[in-house]
């Protein structure tokens, strides 16, 4: 079937079938996320043997490591995606609450309210874990999802979407709200990009390319989720001790997701004493280091190998273990580097000045702005949210991680005894 056909067959389907979601009560929705949780457990071996067939394929094809680490699934984080959709079941509904309510003078009664987009699409890469993150809070939102995952991940996807419309078929929800679109053409992304009145909304999650590629191309209204160019700021006034620790969590922790930092600063007061203790750290943690020139002497005095950083490396979202280490003579200077290159995700400030802090953050930017934490809290479970479904750049109509609120818009109810506009 040609590719325009498929999407909106596909989406007529989540349409109708998310009839039955919306009419759906609270405690169906929960009952249903209950159940994928438990299909989910009750079906690891499944779900391992398929992503076992798609690491062979990307090992094979040269796939880069940083990408193998975002498709592997292991036992560990097929639970974890199980205990993330149970963590999502037990949060507040996000639907039919009133956000504001009036009466005019001529007696009309107002209130808007919560309600779902409607049919939801998703664009990602390689990370299989998301296709369960965001059905769930699809689902629990009351949206329909279409889901088009990378061929990369085209085996552990389909057996993961089974997996949850088995889940649903034991429920008052129609299985038809989650649909797979397949990724074997990539004409399929154009066509749900462009399936404009039967598609609500496209979310992109991936690389920084192919985010920019859906909001470029797209007709249909998108949300930016984030490339991650994350920096952390060690300041005149940080307490050195914490920095070590929020500066390696920050870079080692798990350096292929997009809260991980990619360009350490330092004060130029705390240079020459934080510098060579963090960069034997870092390069004992086999960190690839990209340096200014005043960083590259304190590095030759103690034998620590690096690299001259070029302009191109201060952007780079490398997803990987490889960083950028600058000195600034300011908080200033640190906040303009992070304005020039920063991708409006998450900065962190070390510092025990709170006068400092409240600089930092007033000249930040960004999503989520860390003192004295590592740039990986920046993650819905971590927040709060349960799982997410990715965490916005942008300034409408989300901004950081987008859970359950996130996933609504509103409706006006307005309510007479029989009024008429003059």
């Amino acid at each position: 079937m040609e590719a325009t056909a498929m999407i909106a067959e596909l989406a007529d389907k989540a349409r109708l079938a998310a009839r039955t979601l919306i009419a759906a009560s609270d405690s169906d929705r929960v009952e249903a996320l209950i159940r994928i949780a438990d299909e989910l457990s009750a079906s690891e071996v499944e779900i391992l043997a398929a992503n076992a067939i798609d690491m062979e394929n990307a090992e094979r094809d040269g796939m880069a490591e940083s990408m193998q680490d975002r498709l592997l699934l292991t036992a560990a984080r097929v639970h974890g995606m199980a205990d993330g959709a149970k963590q999502v079941s037990k949060l507040p509904s996000p639907l039919g609450k009133t956000l504001r309510e009036s009466t005019l003078e001529n007696g009309l009664h107002l209130k808007q309210i919560s309600v779902p987009f409607g049919v939801v699409g998703m664009v990602y890469e390689a990370r299989p874990n998301v296709t369960v993150d965001a059905a769930v809070i699809l689902l629990m939102s009351g949206n329909a999802a279409l889901l088009r995952g990378s061929s990369s991940a085209a085996n552990s996807n389909e057996v993961l979407v089974n997996v949850m419309r088995r889940a649903l078929a034991k429920t008052n929800i129609s299985p038809d709200v989650l649909q797979l679109v397949p990724s074997s053409d990539r004409s399929t992304v154009t066509a749900l990009l462009h399936a404009r009145g039967k598609v609500d909304l496209v979310i992109p999650r991936g690389s920084a390319a192919l985010i920019r590629t859906v909001v470029d191309d797209s007709t249909v209204p998108t949300i930016e989720t984030g490339a991650g160019v994350c920096h952390v700021y060690v300041d005149s006034e940080a307490d050195l001790a914490k920095a070590l620790p929020i500066v390696m969590n920050s870079k080692t922790h798990r350096p292929s997701v997009c809260n991980a930092a990619e360009t350490l600063l330092v004060h130029a007061s705390a240079a020459e004493e934080f510098l060579p203790i963090a960069l034997s750290a870092l390069r004992e943690a086999k960190v690839k280091l990209n340096v200014d020139a005043v960083v590259a002497k304190i590095a030759q005095k103690n034998n620590i190998d690096v690299s001259i950083a070029n302009e191109a490396n201060w952007s780079t979202e490398y997803n990987s273990l490889e960083m950028n280490v600058a000195v600034v003579p300011n908080l200033l200077a640190a906040s303009d580097h992070i304005a020039k290159y920063g991708t409006k995700h998450t900065e962190a400030i070390v510092t025990e000045s709170e006068a400092n802090a409240a600089k930092f953050i007033a000249l930040s930017d960004c999503a989520a702005v860390m003192v004295n934490a590592s740039t990986r809290f920046t993650d819905g479970e971590q927040m709060g949210f349960g799982a997410e479904i990715g965490i916005s750049n942008q300034k409408l109509h989300a901004r950081g991680p987008m859970g359950l609120e996130q996933m609504t818009t509103t409706t006006w109810i307005v309510t007479g005894s029989g009024q008429i506009r003059a």
